[in-house]
């Protein structure tokens, strides 16, 4: 056997031992006059002395609730400024912030607020088509009739406060702005006594996984989970003071409130808002009116703002870095980013919440090719080793399942030993679920999800490795693989594909473009025009619903295995 499929990441650089708290503290006294958020909509630029102040005041307000050391306070909203300041103020109080998705309807809600005993919940009025206060209405028609901060309600149990963003005013509720005038000197004590009490491996986070497949699972993760990670993202990215991040990425969600909230307070950064969803027209003109030097996004979302109408009208020069994530990147994609949104030391990185995220990156000077066809190598102070179906370490170049060890690594899923166990091996090793390839300079390569993988009459196919080369037809503007059920092979290729505007293909023309390029099984047996993809709000594709879709259009049903 060659040299194993395992790596370390060394640094020069020691984690930070301390509290989300007490990074803001740390920004305000080090950058006080610097900007620290930026939401243009709202009108607000605060400096990193006014942010710490007025999450510090939203804190007290918090204590004078009731809520205590330990409780979990809920934030269902999109991005906006309130959302930083609940990041940092329940830190400061010593509260569990449970990130829920603002894509959640009513079923999803009243889970995710019962799973983890929400006390409290800090949420957004309304946005285009989601009505959150009417949703919360009909899960606790109580709430009309009851007192501020002491909702009893037969549905949602724990939930005593409901905080609200915005307005018209809703009775039973606090408004947002009022919190922050609740505390008085006991609250102010409080949170000095907190400050001293809280450690760094107190669970500060909760978020919930997609639940593609079963009832989302609460990923609870501590300061020193995600502070550590904001903190060596940033490093990587070389973050300075004079940087300001773009970040149109979801604040609920790894993505916006580590890689871009921590690693702003960890390096002095700005945290700039485009708008409270992601739109391609509002992210390029903040870029330019705010002359952001960092820009993060998934592959669509880069697309959509390369291929707007108006991109050509705006100057981009302040770009340098910034992040791609959350499912692989065309290169053609990646060439683009480079050339035309100047972004030279733009970084790939890889990672899952259940590891704070991320566990590869990029490095800024990486040759491009490295960055387009690899996740980059190890993040500092984490472990990965590669593995075979037996937990077998498979030799460098060798694909098998990614597990990461070290300080990145969840305290477990909440209230869930059994599904916590099921990850979590006894060497402390989280088990990702990735299909993923080291080489001999250490660099990954994610191949797909093992429940993606495709095994055609016992070859296993890697649906990233095709759609990668179909993905380099002129024709073809988007791509994505997968296996359905086929009698004689186990599983047989699908290709769904989105065409380029105006072009026009048939399944004939895709399937001889690979032949004598690619090896015959890997040639998609079924091809599919589409107009886009089912997707998760953070941009990752659904293959699952594909599948089902396409077998029960085609009645293809999977073989009964023993």
């Amino acid at each position: 056997m060659g040299e194993p499929s395992y790596v370390s990441g060394v640094s020069d650089q020691p984690l930070l031992g301390m509290t989300i708290g007490q990074a803001l503290d740390r920004a305000a006294r080090e950058w006080p006059g610097q900007q620290a958020l930026v939401a243009p909509a709202q009108g607000i630029r605060w400096t990193w002395a006014e942010l710490r102040e007025r999450a510090e005041a939203l804190a007290a307000g918090l204590l004078a609730l009731g809520l205590q050391r330990g409780d979990r306070i809920g934030i269902w909203s999109l991005n906006r400024a309130e959302w930083a300041l609940v990041q940092f103020a329940a830190a400061r109080a010593g509260l569990v912030l449970v990130t829920i998705n603002p894509a959640y309807r009513l079923t999803e809600l009243e889970y995710a607020l019962n799973k983890v005993g929400c006390a409290a919940l800090v949420t957004a009025t309304a946005f285009k088509s989601s009505d959150y206060m009417g949703m919360l209405e009909t899960l606790a028609p109580e709430l009309a009739a009851s007192d501020p901060g002491r909702l009893s309600c037969a549905r949602l149990p724990n939930l005593r406060t409901v905080i609200q963003i915005g307005g018209p005013a809703r009775d039973g509720c606090i408004g947002f702005d009022a919190v922050a005038d609740l505390g008085g000197p006991a609250e102010q004590a409080e949170l000095v006594r907190l400050a001293g009490a809280l450690q760094f491996d107190d669970p500060i986070n909760i978020q919930f996984t997609s639940g593609t497949t079963g009832s989302p699972k609460g990923v609870t993760l501590t300061h020193h989970n995600i502070l550590n990670n904001g903190y060596f993202v940033g490093r990587a990215l070389k973050l300075s003071p004079e940087d300001r991040i773009c970040i149109p990425v979801p604040l609920y969600h790894c993505f916006g409130m580590v890689m871009g909230n921590l690693a702003a307070v960890t390096h002095g950064a700005a945290m700039v808002y485009p708008g409270e969803g992601f739109d391609p027209l509002a992210t390029l003109e903040t870029v330019q009116a705010e002359r952001c030097t960092a820009l993060y996004g998934v592959p669509t979302m880069f697309i959509a703002e390369l291929e707007h109408p108006e991109f050509d009208r705006f100057d981009l020069s302040s770009l340098r870095t910034g992040i791609m994530a959350g499912s692989p990147c065309p290169i053609e994609v990646m060439k683009k980013v480079v050339q035309r949104m100047h972004m030279r030391d733009v970084t790939i990185a890889y990672g899952m919440t259940e590891t704070s995220p991320v566990s590869f990156q990029s490095a800024t000077d990486d040759p491009l090719d490295r960055r387009v066809s690899t996740v980059g190598r190890i993040h500092p102070h984490l472990e990965v080793k590669v593995v075979d179906a037996d937990g077998r370490i498979v030799p460098r170049g060798e694909p098998g399942e990614l597990c990461t060890r070290g300080y990145s690594v969840m305290l477990g899923y909440w209230d869930d030993p059994e599904k916590t166990a099921e990850v979590i091996d006894a060497g402390g090793w989280m088990h990702t679920g990735d299909l993923a390839r080291i080489d001999d300079q250490g660099y990954c390569n994610i191949v797909g999800r093992i429940k993606d993988m495709v095994i055609r009459g016992g070859e296993n196919l890697y649906p990233t490795e095709i759609e990668e080369f179909l993905f380099t037809h002129p024709k073809i503007r988007s791509v994505q693989v997968f296996g359905v059920a086929d009698h004689r092979f186990g599983e047989e290729l699908c290709a769904w594909i989105v065409l380029r505007d105006g072009a026009a293909m048939t399944d004939d023309e895709v399937r001889d473009f690979c032949r004598g390029q690619i090896a015959h099984q890997k040639i998609p047996r079924y091809v599919e025009f589409v107009e886009s993809f089912p997707m998760t709000v953070t941009g990752k594709v659904q293959k699952f619903i594909m599948r089902r879709e396409v077998e029960a259009r085609l009645g293809l049903v999977a073989e009964e295995t023993a």
